[in-house]
C-alpha cells in the first residue's frame, strides 16, 4: 500500500498564492510509479486533472493553470509539490494527490483551496 499526506490548502484571496504538498510512504519505493500529480474536484462536478510529472521529470498541466501553476518534486521522487501562483476563485475545489502506480491509483484524502474574490 501506498500512503499520500497532503497539506497546504487554506483561504486565499485572488491572486494569491499558496503551495500543496504530498507526501508518500509505504511502498512507493517499492512500485517506482509511472506518475505523481495533483487532480482537483468541485462539489457536483467531476474530479479532473491540474497537473502530473512522471518517472523521468515530463510535466503535463490542465490549460487552465498553465503558466500560474508548477508541479515539483524531491530527489528522492517520494513528495510532490504544487505551486500555485495568481489563483483565481475558480480555482477553488478539494486538492487531491496521486500515485499512478501502472494501472493502480493511490489518492490522498484531499485538501481544501478556497479563493476568494
Amino acid at each position: 500500500q501506498v500512503q499520500l499526506v497532503e497539506s497546504g490548502g487554506g483561504l486565499v484571496q485572488a491572486g494569491g498564492s499558496l503551495r500543496l504538498s504530498c507526501a508518500a510512504s509505504g511502498r512507493i519505493f517499492s512500485i517506482r510509479p509511472r506518475a505523481m500529480g495533483w487532480y482537483r474536484q468541485v462539489t457536483g462536478k467531476q474530479r479532473e486533472l491540474v497537473a502530473t510529472i512522471t518517472s523521468n521529470g515530463y510535466t503535463n498541466y490542465a490549460e487552465s493553470v498553465k503558466g500560474r501553476f508548477t508541479i515539483s518534486r524531491d530527489n528522492a521522487k517520494t513528495t510532490v509539490y504544487l505551486q500555485m501562483n495568481s489563483l483565481k476563485p475558480e480555482d477553488t475545489a478539494v486538492y487531491y494527490c496521486n500515485v499512478d502506480a501502472w494501472g493502480t491509483d493511490y489518492w490522498g484524502q484531499g485538501t481544501q483551496v478556497t479563493v476568494s474574490s
